[in-house]
């Protein structure tokens, strides 16, 4: 199957380049099943939405897949740092780049094809399922202008094919401002919800289903309206000092009469919509708490679902996509978190948000008899929340309990020490805190290569998560969400009432050095219910890669301007774990002296570990910093040269220059 993949804008998308080149023009999306008979029954209405799913939707496409997503923000660290933190080192490109319609253009075409033989009642087979496709195809575009808007917030709203005409081309590239994509976004997924089905056809949850369209929109909705909140009197929304949008669009007005009812309007759909997810799924997957260490032992539900091969009878997932060695679609995903999930550790400023069995944030507590401190990872798990105990591995724990087959055996049985000194992606530790979430303990998933565990899409704890954020947003009601709340936090282990322990007990001046969620506009947060409700998402979606986009929206790095962050991970100097780096005959193998052949970062900057600080030839030597631009991508210069120059239709984000190679200036 030949599929039509052009990374380039709406002109060189829809088959114009203003040089012109025929080998676009004319191109269909699938080349070799578009005749005029395709698309006309309902088995081909569900292999065009099937064949979509990998392009559009997150999966384990990457050595330790979605568990890695949240690297390089303040709850993991990689190996490398990412540019977006130092100061002029992120630039604009010449091509290429994220301003992409690939996908777009393939839904478009499906519903410029499909949807007038659907209203003249001409495609055949079964109708509730013919309808359930094409629904899956209005949440297919719909996530897909979500990943966009994430990237660059305005953005062009393209509904149709377009005809091959430079002028209706070129004025498609306008960007539409942000909150009306959103907009769009959300009418797309109300028409996914009145066509899905409850259950999707194949009853396994390996497709769309109309809960899954309630969360998507939920998301996209409480996105929306806290950027619009956080972001408001910024360049980053319409009518902002500085928008770049207002000379295209000089008089634009919200819908809702201002930017402060178009932010409640979101976040009241966003509400409304969790609520139709927690209505269906008023049950979560059991958590024992415990951690299934020998075959004798029974399993426990919650851990094992986020690595399952068959993750369709767990009750809060919602959709997943499966794997399968003998049809050749693997990944790496438990091989990788059975060592040092491709060097991507939890930060010490993740592992210090996680309270204490008690509801209670650990400054509460002197090291002790309760507290145990973090001298070792063994310590730092403690009588603290059991999501901590479950996902983060300590050396001497088992990896592997069983073999279901003599494939994938390549694997570390027995948790070794944090490998903090190899510097090799696939066993090396980056923080010394190593994830654990992908591990299945089946030896045979973790094949270098052939593994193939499931890839959670969506869960319905998520919609608890946004119904509490919403809700909270909305009118500052804790009452009305608190059962929701408690809800969570019984699964995690905790008794009741301890949501109220935790609001009263927090101290937003200690929790500001390690949690970005803690400041919204450069501003440390003086609400410790708002904080606790990001607190708990934060601790409840581990490695899930939801925390980029949230800390975006939530603009929770402007105080990363003035006062640089540091990544740290363990407690490397003054506790025990500074003796397991030894040669066999005891002498240290740490190197800290700041030069060139430092292993690990210097006792004289922190007893942590700093992962980027081994010397000072480390851009990030200094922390992290951070521009306003980099809240949104830049836009490559090709894209300007192809719709008029310096008279192009688009525009480019805030604060970045159209010319390729040049970094931001603010």
């Amino acid at each position: 199957m030949k599929h039509n993949y052009i990374t380039t804008s709406i002109l060189m998308l829809f088959g114009i380049i203003l040089c012109s080149c025929d080998d676009y023009l004319d191109r269909a999306p699938l080349a070799h099943i578009t005749p005029e008979i395709y698309l006309k029954e309902e088995s081909q209405l569900s292999s065009y939405a099937i064949n979509m799913y990998a392009n559009i939707l997150p999966s384990h496409s990457t050595p330790y897949g979605v568990f890695g997503v949240d690297k390089n923000t303040d709850n993991m660290a990689s190996k490398d740092y990412a540019s977006r933190y130092v100061k002029d080192l992120w630039k604009v490109t010449e091509s290429g780049g994220s301003w992409d319609f690939t996908q777009i253009r393939r839904t478009n075409y499906f519903m410029d094809k499909v949807l007038p033989l659907y209203h003249a009642g001409t495609i055949s087979g079964n109708q509730e399922n013919v309808n359930h496709y094409i629904g899956e195809v209005y949440f297919l575009r719909a996530f897909e202008y979500y990943n966009r808007l994430q990237l660059f917030g305005d953005f062009p709203i393209v509904r149709n094919l377009l005809p091959q005409d430079e002028e209706v081309l070129t004025k498609a590239s306008i960007r539409d401002p942000q909150n009306e994509v959103a907009r769009f976004i959300v009418s797309d997924l109300d028409s996914a919800i009145v066509l899905l089905k409850e259950t999707a056809p194949d009853g396994r949850k390996n497709r769309i289903s109309k809960a899954c369209a309630y969360l998507l929109k939920s998301r996209v909705a409480l996105y929306e309206g806290s950027w619009l909140k956080y972001h408001a009197n910024t360049a980053f929304v319409p009518n902002g000092p500085e928008w770049p949008g207002k000379d295209i669009h000089p008089n634009y007005q919200f819908p809702s009469g201002s930017l402060e009812n178009e932010s409640k309007y979101f976040f009241q759909i966003a509400r409304d919509a969790a609520q139709e997810v927690i209505n269906r799924y008023p049950t979560l997957t059991t958590n024992t708490t415990k951690l299934q260490q020998d075959v004798s032992e029974p399993s426990n539900p919650y851990f094992d679902m986020f690595s399952a091969v068959d993750m369709s009878s767990y009750p809060e997932v919602m959709l997943w996509r499966e794997y399968s060695q003998s049809l050749g679609i693997t990944n790496t995903v438990s091989g990788m978190a059975n060592k040092g999930g491709e060097s991507t550790g939890l930060t010490r400023g993740f592992v210090d948000a996680f309270l204490m069995q008690d509801g209670k944030p650990i400054y509460n507590y002197p090291v002790g008899e309760y507290y145990h401190g973090d001298d070792s990872v063994h310590s730092v798990v403690v009588n603290r929340d059991n999501r901590l105990f479950l996902f983060l591995k300590k050396p001497g724990d088992r990896n592997v309990l069983y073999y279901t087959s003599t494939q994938g055996t390549h694997v570390v049985p027995i948790e070794p020490y944090p490998q903090i000194l190899n510097g090799d992606n696939t066993n090396g530790y980056s923080t010394g805190y190593a994830c654990r979430k992908g591990l299945n303990f089946d030896g045979s998933t973790t094949g270098s290569g052939t593994g193939y565990i499931g890839c959670i899409i969506f869960r319905a704890t998520e919609a608890y998560l946004n119904y509490m954020e919403a809700s909270y947003e909305l009118d500052k009601d804790l009452g009305k969400i608190k059962p929701y709340w408690e809800k969570i936090r019984q699964r995690a282990g905790f008794p009741d009432g301890t949501v109220d322990i935790t609001i009263s007990s927090t101290q937003m001046a200690k929790e500001a050095p390690n949690d970005w969620g803690a400041y919204s506009r450069g501003v440390l947060l003086d609400d410790p219910v708002l904080y606790n409700i990001r607190r708990e998402r934060r601790c409840e979606l581990i490695a899930e890669g939801m925390r980029w986009n949230d800390v975006k929206r939530w603009r929770s790095m402007d105080q990363m301007k003035a006062t640089p962050y540091h990544i740290e991970g363990i407690k490397l100097w003054g506790g025990v774990m500074e003796h397991w780096y030894v040669d066999s005959n005891g002498n240290t193998l740490l190197k800290d002296t700041g030069a060139d052949g430092s292993n690990v970062s210097s006792k004289g900057r922190s007893i942590y570990l700093r992962p980027y600080e081994k010397t000072a030839k480390s851009e990030v030597y200094n922390g992290y910093t951070w521009m306003d631009a980099y809240y949104f991508y830049p836009i490559a210069q090709r894209h300007f040269q192809i719709t008029g120059g310096d008279q192009s239709t688009i525009y480019q984000n805030p604060y970045w220059p159209t010319q390729a190679n040049q970094s931001a200036i603010q």
